[in-house]
């Protein structure tokens, strides 16, 4: 027989959706269930640790290409078991098991924690459980948080698969116990993006499989085509080729191509992009409606079933931890304030692919707001022609900006090249702010020879009309 409790609010997954009580819900009683580790995927197995290991393959990778400029340095070595231990035993594990306490103890009186998955079995009714106890919990309010999980293909997860094939995704290969030393990564995105530059970076031989010809062929063409040239010098690459079967002979996976070619390597890293997580919690029963694997909501972050709410990878459109925070902080406040509801924040949102070299983008691709049916100026800048691109030795690098001919209003920017993360910042206030590109490149001063001159030079560039 399950125990039984009602609160006033319900909220499933600790990502953004722990940061939602605050001191004005010191009153209202909650629950909150996580099955997992506390903190989410951007704190545990994404953005976050992903970046620590980042920056340690980009002193590999720097000091591999020192020589360029004058410099004699070698790499003498990775201390793999080093990098994992600093980021998840002297930062992410002590963050995530602190969050948890912190939920668990006597500072937040009136939250439980429940630690079982939860499902619907009736609306605003979830089973769920504390250890080997079983609950069942009721809500006012409910918020679904739940976030995704990785995509493996049929051709993996078939119980019919050769057995000893052993995978890693994104979740797990950062705790790999050692380097191994070949790798083919699956996947032509920003998960297998970034992971290539770490693993390569650290000495691992990389071998690319991507179903497209291109790599990140969801961003700007031109952004796409030039990360293709650069990673196909780089790795050994099979572009447009799709995966029949994996299997493991004498000791490696060997994964064999629809052209009848075979790849092998030590290890196979599947980064086949993330599936939302809506479609593991019953929501039939709650009357919740779904989109394919997402949860459907409205404008508020209201789902279909009355006093249910969803927020971030589980029902946005963007599967970043930034445009989760803000959805967060628009549900938290419509639940306070269900008489004055704010939108999801959804405009100008940006991106990054902290590979190497890094990609940044924002607002619409060329093709994009030619089908939108604006009458568009185009600037490509390179790095190659700016002061401090010459101090980089930069010749793959560039700034593509987009704007409205007519009004001078931007529409779109795109970035490759180094610290793009950082330089697509002034594209996003421009956009946020609806600001013109003509007085934004004119009316301030642009420190030289600093790299935001790519910045200011391609706005100069723009063919717009009524130049000031």
């Amino acid at each position: 027989m399950a125990n039984s409790k009602h609160y006033d609010l319900v909220i499933v997954g600790t990502g953004s959706g722990n940061s939602i009580p605050g001191p004005e819900f010191d009153n209202k009683s909650i629950a909150i269930v996580e099955k997992g580790t506390f903190g989410g995927t951007c704190l545990n197995v994404g953005c976050i640790p992903t970046k620590m290991f980042v920056h340690a393959a980009d002193l590999a990778h720097d000091i591999a290409d020192a020589k360029r400029f004058g410099v004699q340095a070698s790499l003498n070595g990775v201390d793999w078991p080093s990098i994992v231990s600093r980021v998840f035993d002297n930062r992410i594990d002590p963050i995530a098991r602190g969050g948890e306490e912190y939920r668990r103890g006597p500072r937040t009186p009136n939250i439980d924690v429940y630690d079982q998955h939860a499902t619907f079995i009736a609306p605003k009714t979830l089973k769920t459980g504390i250890g080997e106890e079983k609950w069942i919990v009721t809500g006012d309010q409910i918020v679904i948080a739940t976030g995704a999980r990785p995509a493996i293909p049929d051709f993996i997860s078939d119980s019919n698969l050769t057995p000893g094939v052993d995978y890693f995704t994104n979740e797990n290969v950062m705790r790999m116990p050692e380097l191994p030393q070949s790798m083919i990564v699956l996947g032509g995105g920003f998960i297998a993006m970034e992971f290539s530059h770490i693993f390569s970076s650290l000495g691992v031989e990389v071998k690319l499989i991507n179903r497209s010809d291109k790599v990140l062929r969801v961003m700007d063409e031109d952004i796409s085509a030039r990360m293709t040239e650069i990673v196909s010098d780089r790795y050994e690459t099979h572009l447009g080729r799709l995966v029949s079967k994996v299997e493991k002979v004498d000791g490696l996976i060997v994964a064999t191509l629809d052209d009848g070619s075979q790849v092998k390597a030590e290890t196979l890293l599947v980064a086949l992009g993330r599936i939302p997580n809506g479609d593991q919690m019953n929501l039939e029963a709650a009357g919740i409606e779904l989109d394919g694997a997402v949860i459907k909501v409205d404008e508020y972050g209201r789902t279909s079933a009355q006093g249910v709410w969803a927020l971030g990878d589980v029902s946005s459109p963007y599967q970043l931890k930034h445009v989760a925070n803000a959805e967060m902080r628009a549900v938290r406040h419509n639940l306070l304030h269900p008489d004055n509801l704010k939108k999801l924040p959804h405009d100008a949102v940006p991106a990054a692919v902290f590979s190497n070299p890094q990609i940044a983008t924002v607002g619409l691709t060329e093709q994009q707001a030619k089908e939108a049916g604006y009458d568009i100026t185009v600037k490509i800048q390179n790095y190659s022609d700016i002061a401090y691109g010459w101090a980089l030795e930069d010749s793959t690098g560039f700034a593509k900006v987009i704007a409205d001919q007519k009004t001078g209003k931007l529409l779109g920017a795109h970035i490759i090249g180094y610290q793009a993360s950082s330089l697509i910042q002034s594209f996003v206030t421009m956009l946020a702010f609806d600001m013109d590109v003509r007085s934004f490149a004119t009316e301030q001063y642009w420190i030289h020879p600093a790299l935001t001159e790519l910045v200011e030079n391609a706005l100069l560039g723009l063919d717009v009309d009524n130049a000031q």
